[in-house]
């Protein structure tokens, strides 16, 4: 019987569980033998077990969807089966750990330049040589300076295409989301900070947020940037891809959208009634809550009675939605005062990281990506 540290998800007798999988208890001992189920002894009788509702859920959505070829052809874009090796990051059991390590523990401690180093072996530490030239454009959003940026060096001459390159480049993508000049010494969460808020605290909650964006295994952008990067695509335009992806308002376009809902939460004291779930809440990976949001909640003392602490207990009460990352970025952005669309920018300084994970992973592996269709 395999035993796992978090407990509080074995909930489920036997008898629930083959009621609700419709499997006989053998088979259900044969998964857990398996490590397909977990399961944990029960605390008020030894001679029986509880078992992991959230194994049990996995086991109900692949019979749901069936094991023909086709429908797991189509599960690999729909949150189910997975579509490639990468050893980058890890989501189970409700955390995610970069290279084996947990993320949550790392952004406790470390900056994004030493995740940077930890996950794709770049050595991004203040200063980079030739970013001191850098120029910020005048777009007004964070996000819209960093395209520009990327757009430069994709279409320029080349500049290189190896780890000296990215870890400029990544010095470069905080320089275009704060909008100023290098000062050649700050780490990217200072140079955040500086740029803007003038809380106190604002250089570490950026440090804990950036770390926590570093990557998120597989995601919608982290798989455009493979694909442009197996076909050979240069750096900045497989990034370029990467950014394209994040925009979209169902990825990244998400911190934007949850912010203005936020603003209208807050005007109006409450949530409205309904059961319709908004901007910023709901993550499949997550079904009891978003890691990376429940550290930056905590980080911004958003708990107990707090207003946006009761305010996401309301919501989830109505629809069973947990807040996602996008929630916890627009909570960032509005609790240190920071200008509109700082919260779509850390989601994508920080993801650069993993991003350039991803591109020389894939990269080693030399091939491309190119799956094939069926017939509906």
């Amino acid at each position: 019987m395999k035993k796992i540290d978090d407990d509080a998800f074995c909930t489920l007798s036997a008898i629930d569980v083959c009621a609700q999988a419709g499997i006989s208890r053998d088979t259900l001992y044969a998964y857990v033998s398996r490590g397909i189920v977990r399961a944990v002894v029960h605390p008020g009788d030894a001679r029986k077990s509880l078992y992991d509702r959230r194994d049990v859920a996995g086991l109900l959505d692949r019979k749901r969807r069936g094991r023909s070829r086709q429908s797991v052809a189509a599960s690999t874009i729909d949150w189910g089966e997975p579509i490639l090796v990468s050893n980058i990051t890890k989501i189970a059991d409700g955390q995610f750990y970069y290279l084996g390590k947990n993320a949550v523990d790392l952004a406790d401690d470390l900056t994004l330049e030493q995740v940077a180093r930890h996950l794709a072996h770049l050595r991004c530490g203040p200063p980079i040589a030739a970013a001191m030239d850098f120029i910020p454009s005048r777009h007004k959003l964070p996000f819209e300076r960093m395209v520009v940026m990327m757009a430069d060096h994709m279409i320029g001459k080349s500049r290189g295409d190896g780890r000296p390159s990215a870890s400029k480049i990544v010095r470069l993508g905080a320089l275009a989301a704060s909008g100023k000049p290098d000062d050649g010494v700050s780490p990217t969460h200072v140079l955040l900070a500086n740029a803007w808020s003038r809380r106190k605290d604002a250089p570490d909650l950026l440090r804990r947020a950036l770390v926590l964006c570093a990557d998120h295994e597989l995601n919608a952008s982290a798989y455009a940037v493979r694909v442009a990067a197996s076909a050979g695509a240069s750096l900045p335009a497989s990034l370029m891809a990467g950014l394209s992806t994040l925009s979209g308002a169902r990825h990244g376009g998400l911190t934007p959208r949850c912010r203005v809902w936020m603003d209208q939460v807050e005007k109006a004291g409450r949530v409205e009634e309904g059961d319709t779930v908004p901007p910023g809440f709901g993550h499949p990976l997550y079904p009891d809550g978003d890691p990376r949001t429940k550290a930056i909640m905590a980080a911004c003392d958003q708990t107990n009675d707090a207003f946006w602490a009761r305010i996401v207990r309301d919501v989830t009460a109505r629809t069973r939605q947990h807040p996602s990352l996008d929630f916890g970025l627009a909570l960032l952005e509005r609790e240190l005062d920071m200008p509109k669309g700082a919260g779509l920018g850390i989601f994508a300084v920080g993801r650069m990281v993993g991003w350039i994970a991803h591109l020389f992973e894939q990269r080693k592996s030399g091939k491309i990506i190119r799956p094939r269709a069926s017939a509906g």
